[in-house]
């Protein structure tokens, strides 16, 4: 019997909910899953409409990590012989557009990886996070040796990658790990909504793009070029239509009717 979709998508508004969908595997990261998802982050990005997108999983989980049957074929494979991908694994920092996870439930391994390849998350109180990957023998996989330090720190980072500890949605929040705990049972899918919705009616589409383009450029730079950089975005802001909407409708008292995003090819900055 064929499954269904691996990745459930939903309109809110301007929102655009993803649901991770292999819920009896605690939907576990294979290959058709991630295909199935970088193809619907493709198509927010082409879709001007949206204008922020949720991340969450089906069931009791976000993500449990990478299917294990998947990992045991990958340990009797040579590195060389691993087939390319059509998209860096890393794929989802490159979104232009607000992408927020709702951790409804364990986020393991490459699943909190892929909860940390979002701008924002929001949590249950309850939701278990853990590296998990020394417990399995591996290495700090897929760029989080990299992300995990400049969200809690580097000590932070190494007790919880070195131990696989298991960290609550509540102390998660207490080291920076996550931005918010929605204390109410069922309610995390939806705060996340209401802040994107919130996101998608008040800002400029093309003014969020290049801030996290900015955020993530001056990670790697230092101050005066993080400084030149953002004069050199203030000039391209000058010349667009976002700026002139911006102070008209805080003139007028009004809510921003701004502008979609425009297809990536024509983003100049």
């Amino acid at each position: 019997m064929a499954e269904g979709p691996l990745v459930l998508a939903e309109r809110r508004g301007a929102v655009l909910v993803l649901t991770l969908n292999r819920p009896d595997r605690m939907n576990a990261w294979n290959d058709a899953l991630e295909e199935e998802y970088y193809a619907r982050l493709d198509e927010a990005e082409a879709d001007a409409s949206v204008r922020a997108i949720v991340l969450t999983g089906a069931g009791r989980g976000f993500c449990g990590g990478a299917d294990l049957a998947d990992l045991e074929a990958v340990g009797e494979t040579e590195f060389d012989e691993l087939p390319p991908r059509p998209r860096p694994r890393w794929y989802p920092l490159t979104v232009r557009k607000p992408l927020i996870a709702a951790i409804n439930g364990a986020a393991a391994g490459l699943g909190l990886v892929e909860a940390l390849y979002c701008d924002l998350r929001f949590s249950t109180p309850d939701a278990k996070l853990t590296t998990a990957f020394a417990k399995r023998g591996l290495i700090a996989e897929y760029g989080i040796a990299w992300l995990l330090p400049r969200l809690v720190g580097t000590s932070r980072a190494l007790d919880l990658l070195l131990s696989s500890r298991v960290v609550l949605g509540r102390e998660a929040l207490g080291i920076g790990l996550v931005d918010r705990v929605v204390e109410e049972a069922g309610r995390v899918v939806d705060e996340a909504v209401e802040y994107a919705e919130a996101l998608a009616a008040a800002c400029s589409p093309w003014a969020m793009a290049q801030i996290k383009g900015q955020v993530h450029r001056a990670l790697e730079t230092d101050f005066a070029t993080a400084v030149a950089d953002a004069d050199r975005l203030m000039l391209a802001s000058f010349r667009g239509p976002d700026v002139k909407e911006g102070v008209a409708s805080y003139l007028e008292r009004r809510p921003p009717a701004f502008p979609g995003l425009p297809p990536r090819t024509e983003l100049d900055a």
